[in-house]
């Protein structure tokens, strides 16, 4: 063991003294995806950090953070039962109703920006984390989609609404291969729509609500949350 650190561990100092943060670049008006698919014109309605948290390149060596809390969480009994049921897909929708307890997002995207890869962790007040993974591509007939596991998808559109970004369910899918299967709105758990709402001093409010037009409000969660990058970056 002592030949074995001998041997590797100089080049490990070295590496680890080179090492630094990549932060997530600027990117060109015309070539920024959000910005193209809402349009200037509801994209200078954003304000300007959640403009500058949605006109970065995440590349493969970046990661973007958000650190905060999650401060309202409702769930219905039909909304529970389908939380605890989309465990199958990766568990995309809150598993409690707990509240005051730590939430995290991580960013991070592939070298030719065609995705970006979210990971959001949710403390629990019992047991381990909740951790949650999804990939939102810039594809589809929608121009972004969102997908979850086992090949199922949402199909997002975007909007600007009270100067927050909004993400709206146009329809879920799921892709077997080559095979891409649209979900008949009777059989969809409801319409999906997140918020990113700027409070202002770096810090914003995160928005998941899904309601089913015949039984309502299935779930509703809200997150507080702070950029957490580098002053540099921003």
């Amino acid at each position: 063991m002592a030949r074995a650190v001998e041997w590797w561990g100089e080049p490990v100092r070295r590496r680890c003294a080179q090492w630094q943060r990549v932060s997530a670049e600027p990117i060109a008006a015309d070539a920024a995806p959000f910005r193209r698919l809402l349009g200037e014109a509801r994209w200078v309605g954003l304000p300007e950090a959640t403009r500058r948290r949605f006109a970065r390149h995440v590349g493969a060596h970046a990661c973007v953070s958000y650190v905060g809390e999650v401060a309202e969480c409702r769930m219905s009994m039909l909304g529970w039962l389908l939380a605890q049921a989309g465990r199958l897909v990766g568990a995309p929708l809150p598993l409690s109703r707990d509240t005051g307890v730590a939430a995290s997002v991580s960013v991070t995207g592939d070298i030719d920006g065609t995705a970006q890869y979210w990971t959001r962790q949710y403390g629990r007040a019992h047991g381990f984390p909740q951790v949650i993974h999804s990939a939102k591509r810039f594809a589809g007939p929608t121009g972004i989609e969102e997908y979850l596991g086992l090949g199922l998808g949402i199909a997002l559109m975007l909007d600007v609404q009270d100067a927050s970004l909004i993400f709206a369910s146009d329809h879920y899918f799921w892709k077997l291969g080559g095979l891409r299967l649209r979900v008949p709105a009777w059989a969809a758990p409801g319409r999906l729509v997140i918020g990113h709402v700027d409070l202002g001093e770096g810090r914003f409010a995160f928005t998941l609500d899904l309601v089913h037009p015949w039984f309502g409000e299935l779930v509703h969660q809200l997150a507080l949350f702070a950029d957490c990058e580098p002053e540099e970056a921003k």
